[in-house]
């Protein structure tokens, strides 16, 4: 099965996500939250960094409930445009680097 390249929105999402979920994790340890949340840790480090932009829903769910946030939260923090962020001259959006 060939796998069709990520759009940019999804690679936008996906450093949401992973941003989002560095900052739920706070000082928590990667590794405490991945065995609580029963994914490897090299999964949530890819997560958390963006390398895995489209992780499955299962996985996002566990770590969400591990980390105390609530699947619409988490929807709708990852859904939203990023502030700041609009169409460019050539209508292509720009890209903005993620702050924690």
């Amino acid at each position: 099965m060939v796998r069709l390249p990520l759009t940019p929105a999804e690679v936008e999402r996906g450093q949401r996500l992973g941003a989002l979920l560095r900052r739920a994790r706070g000082e928590r340890s990667m590794l405490e939250t991945a065995l609580d949340a029963r994914v490897s840790p090299e999964t949530l480090r890819k997560i958390e960094s963006g390398r895995v932009a489209t992780p499955a829903f299962p996985t996002v769910a566990a770590i969400a409930d591990v980390l105390g946030l609530s699947l619409d939260a988490v929807w709708a923090e990852i859904s939203r445009p990023e502030r700041g962020v609009g169409p460019t001259d050539s209508g292509h959006r720009a890209r903005e680097q993620l702050t924690l």
